[in-house]
């Protein structure tokens, strides 16, 4: 049985040396272009490095060690290289039927949580990304491990054109005020991302999970949006470009966990367990009530609860 191996090695990197591995790749014949939330993404014979601006560079392809290794040496690091195989009993995802050339998929993480923010992502696939994201194993973020999703959100990244929307509790509460319905408030974010997709790049078709009236995401769009042939459906997670923004969301919101838990010293569990009430007693206790509108969903039945 054959099985194609696809490495990757991801760590943090001295930005301040950016300019010289620049020059060293490009001497190596690399070539760059430019993607969101980096200095520049470098591609040679199977091989894509991609420096952030956070410090992060992620390097993928086949047999990635040699130049990882020769990477490193500009910055006393020591590679990990992560070898990912596909054998041919691999799931595929779904891609739009009829086939079609690009398509933007849209999902959210959040919405059933107390604590933390709702994440709304959508990522446009197209015949330069599809085969790249069946290689590196995109699913549905229910199905891949917590520790797991921001290597596969970095690859995301660095191959697609994508949009990230990212409504704090406080905001979140102040729009659910206003649209007074959860529904109306995942359109309206949904609509956000496909939008913000668009404004860099041109698709004719759309898809997201079904919720509420299927209008609500249509009414939600603006002008350039309004030209988009938009399909919700249930299980939409199957489609690959649905998942692919799945994980996007996903990892967004668990950043947001851990960064919130770490400024008010105080563990923010997901869901909306006795655990979750457990530690908003704690939080109550430590910051007063009125508080939790920075860190909670206020129109959940658990505020009632712990007002008693």
């Amino acid at each position: 049985m054959n099985t194609t191996n696809n490495e990757f090695y991801s760590s943090k990197y001295d930005i301040n040396k950016e300019s010289e591995l620049k020059n060293k790749l490009e001497s190596q014949g690399f070539t760059f272009k430019a993607i969101n939330h980096a200095f520049w993404s470098a591609q040679n014979n199977g091989v894509t490095i991609t420096l952030y601006k956070s410090g992060k560079i992620l390097v993928q392809g086949k047999n990635t060690e040699e130049i990882v290794s020769q990477i490193l040496e500009t910055s006393g690091q020591r590679p990990i290289i992560t070898t990912q195989q596909k054998t041919p009993t691999q799931t595929k995802l779904e891609i739009p039927k009829p086939k079609i050339d690009c398509w933007i998929g849209t999902d959210e993480s959040g919405k059933g949580d107390y604590f933390g923010p709702l994440v709304v992502a959508g990522v446009l696939v197209d015949q330069n990304n599809i085969k790249k994201f069946q290689e590196i194993g995109i699913k549905d973020c229910k199905k891949v491990k917590d520790e797991s999703i921001e290597k596969l959100a970095w690859q995301i990244k660095a191959n697609s054109t994508f949009s990230v929307i990212t409504i704090n509790p406080a905001k979140y509460n102040q729009l659910y005020a206003k649209f007074n319905n959860l529904n109306n408030l995942l359109a309206w974010g949904h609509a956000r991302a496909i939008e913000n997709i668009l404004e860099k790049k041109e698709c004719k078709y759309a898809l997201s999970d079904k919720f509420g009236n299927e209008s609500l995401i249509k009414n939600a769009l603006m002008t350039q949006g309004r030209t988009i042939n938009l399909e919700q459906r249930h299980k939409a997670e199957d489609d690959i470009a649905v998942a692919a923004a799945s994980i996007l969301a996903r990892n967004e919101f668990l950043q947001r966990m851990k960064k919130m838990s770490q400024e008010y010293g105080i563990e923010l569990p997901k869901g909306a367990s006795e655990k979750v009430k457990e530690q908003a007693r704690v939080f109550i206790k430590k910051y007063g009530f009125e508080a939790l509108n920075n860190i909670a969903k206020l129109h959940f039945k658990t505020t009632l609860e712990l007002k008693k």
